[in-house]
């Protein structure tokens, strides 16, 4: 499998040929979006992309780690993470998608 990062430009380019919109404002679609989605998390509140799945903020309490080098350890703060949790349908659709890449047994 070929590991590919999409980017912002590369979402730009598809809104441009699927949409048929001019590339400025394919870009200020998708920033507009993506920000909206940013500025929800900031808030604390779940967004939720019907048939794509969920981004969550999860508060993680302080605790201690160990730097895996020298073995020390060391306290981690306390802190908030975004976690992402596809929907059944993105989660089939990846399954489908990577049994057609297997070779045949």
């Amino acid at each position: 499998m070929t590991e590919k990062t999409i980017t912002r430009a590369d979402l730009i380019d598809a809104l441009v040929k699927d949409v048929g919109l001019p590339r400025q404002d394919c870009g200020m679609m998708l920033e507009t979006v993506l920000g909206l989605i940013e500025t929800k998390l900031v808030a604390g509140e779940t967004v939720k992309l019907a048939r794509f799945g969920n981004f969550t903020v999860r508060a993680k309490r302080e605790r201690v780690g160990r730097n895996p080098k020298t073995g020390v350890e060391a306290s981690i703060a306390p802190r908030r993470v975004v976690t992402f949790k596809p929907s059944q349908l993105l989660r089939e659709r990846v399954a489908d998608a990577q049994k057609q890449l297997e070779p045949a047994r």
